[in-house]
């Protein structure tokens, strides 16, 4: 029982310390998701946008990975862009890459997970935002 104690104790100061040391980045980021979500609006979005398939693909995913907030705000951005009438290609890689990739949480994934992991993560992450979205387009086109 005493030892159960002890690992337990290890255990937390041990988390607690990753806490402490991680404490300036988590600041850091919730710092830069505020700026991003008070200047960049959805129109700013909206005007990058072409109808070209492959153009508007890449541009929402890109602009989705630079764009920071909880996964539903996505849902609610895409909505609108879809209301506004930018391309399905478009507003699907942007929902995609908004949740998996985050430019703005890069520097505190490094820290945690380090280089190689974050960068294979973040690559995969967009390629295959890319693909989903093309693939999710063709499907829904042939359905319909």
């Amino acid at each position: 029982m005493k030892r159960e104690k002890n690992t337990w104790t290890r255990a937390l100061k041990a988390a607690l310390g990753t806490l402490y040391s991680m404490t300036p980045m988590l600041l850091a980021v919730i710092g830069l998701v505020g700026l991003f979500q008070t200047y960049i609006t959805p129109e700013m979005i909206h005007s990058f946008f072409t109808g070209s398939a492959l153009y508007d693909t890449l541009i929402g995913t890109v602009t989705g990975a630079i764009s920071v907030g909880q996964p539903f705000i996505s849902y609610i951005i895409g909505g609108g862009l879809s209301q506004q009438g930018v391309s399905l290609y478009a507003v699907t890689a942007f929902i995609l890459s908004f949740v998996t990739l985050g430019v703005v949480q890069l520097p505190m994934e490094y820290t945690l997970f380090g280089m190689r992991f974050t960068l294979v993560r973040n690559l995969l992450s967009f390629l295959f935002s890319i693909l989903v979205s093309v693939m999710t387009v063709w499907t829904l086109e042939v359905l319909l």
